[in-house]
């Protein structure tokens, strides 16, 4: 048994007692590695190859056992008649584990290739993601106890791997939003230089406000009559004060949390779990842990009503969301900061994906285009989510200036905008298209 991997590379036919994986939102560090979210997801995944180039190659669609949302699992046919469950499931799991392996070999050649590196890990958690996802939804067809144990620990890997992009995405994603709040994309700094001297040169011209009080107070001056004062509230002229100091501290906090992660991921790549880890895939890429009685299965018989049931469930998890709500524009309901609210649509998502793998499983040659773009507007929600988040943690500094705190409050009202879009885009691809609705 290898030291930190709990003995993970062992056969199926050996008893692990692993946690069964539940749904959640991932792996917490400085927590036992217990049950955890079925899809594999680090917290902070943004980009992270969900949508590779063979995600977006979409076939025909079918609408067997649809739900009334155009979305249900396709009729199989003939497809899979002539193949067991075994046949289908472990050809799937082997395919996966292969390219795993792969990507782990291109990350150790990958040196001081930080590009190649980092797509090398965006493959490693796409084929993580995949696995996982297959183990959790044909579990009953598998040997349960080493399936669970393996998708805990494919779990801990991803959201490990995941971070440092998320906070290089979050970075990116934060700086841009100020340049667009205040003006200042790269295409309009000379033109915004030149806009914010001509300004300073007005207000240098205009009376300051003891000038203006005093010319208040004046005989001369009619009765009555008021000037305007320098010191009014100019809300543009305060973002852009406290614009450059937000982008500086956000800048600060993010690099040091990336510099973190990446020093994480080296100390897990480097350690005996991940190795233990490793050692499992390769033991599934040569024989799959699934029950004997999967041999005997027709594979439409025991794959479809499991794909179906992964569905359901989110079908059921989309129902509970106020969709009917979302569907207005600007109707404010995500504005407000709740991990609470936002809950919900971080479970659709993961069941999102979950229904997409599990179709990928029985029909590789048939795919949902409306299912994918539903995954991609709750990925924006996610990461508008978290962006927030950070905008929100950032302004809780202590001693920072007003006008920094005041930018950080608009980033971050702006970012729970964007949180309210991405509801309104989930809602109009996920509902129905009927003669009343159109688009």
């Amino acid at each position: 048994m290898t030291p930190g991997g709990a003995g993970v590379a062992q056969r199926h036919d050996q008893s692990t007692g692993g946690p069964a994986g539940l749904l959640g939102i991932g792996y917490e560090p400085g927590r036992a590695p217990g049950a955890r979210a079925a899809v594999v997801d680090g917290p902070y995944g943004r980009n992270d190859g969900m949508y590779g180039p063979d995600d977006t190659a979409y076939g025909p669609v079918t609408a067997a056992g649809d739900d009334g949302t155009g979305h249900g699992i396709p009729d199989l046919g003939a497809e899979l008649a002539s193949h067991t469950a075994e046949e289908v499931l472990a050809d799937y799991l082997h395919h996966q584990s292969a390219d795993f392996l792969r990507s782990l070999r291109l990350h150790r050649e990958s040196g001081s290739d930080a590009e190649g590196a980092g797509e090398a890990a965006r493959q490693l958690r796409r084929a993580a993601r995949r696995i996982s996802a297959t183990l959790h939804t044909f579990r009953p067809l598998t040997e349960e106890d080493w399936a669970d144990q393996l998708r805990s620990e494919l779990g801990w890997l991803s959201g490990t791997l995941a971070r440092e992009q998320a906070c290089a995405a979050r970075r990116e994603r934060l700086m841009t939003a100020l340049q667009r709040l205040t003006g200042r994309g790269p295409e309009r700094s000379d033109r915004s230089d030149r806009t914010g001297r001509g300004e300073r040169n007005k207000r240098s011209d205009r009376p300051t406000a003891s000038a203006t009080a005093a010319a208040a107070s004046s005989p001369s001056s009619p009765s009555g009559s008021s000037s305007p004062s320098s010191s009014d509230p100019d809300p543009d002229g305060a973002l852009s004060a406290g614009a450059a100091r937000a982008g500086a501290l956000l800048d600060r906090q993010l690099t040091l949390a990336r510099t973190r992660a990446h020093s994480a991921a080296l100390q897990a790549l480097g350690s005996a779990r991940f190795h233990a880890v490793a050692d499992s895939v390769a033991v599934l890429a040569s024989e799959a842990p699934l029950a004997r009685t999967t041999a005997e299965l027709p594979a439409g018989e025991a794959l479809a009503p499991l794909a179906e049931q992964a569905h359901r469930q989110l079908a059921e998890a989309v129902a509970a969301l106020p969709l009917s709500r979302a569907g207005y524009p600007y109707n404010a309901a995500a504005l407000a900061a709740d991990q609470r609210q936002d809950a919900p649509w971080h479970q659709v998502r993961m069941l999102v994906r979950l229904s997409r793998y599990a179709r990928e499983v029985i029909a590789p040659e048939t795919s949902d285009l409306r299912l994918a773009e539903a995954g991609r507007a709750l990925e924006w929600h996610r990461d508008a989510a978290e962006a927030a988040a950070a905008a929100a943690a950032a302004a809780r500094t202590p001693r920072i200036a007003p006008a920094t705190a005041y930018a950080l409050g608009v980033l971050h009202a702006d970012q729970r905008h964007e949180v309210e879009a991405a509801r309104f885009a989930f809602g109009r691809v996920w509902l129905p298209r009927t003669p009343d609705r159109k688009g």
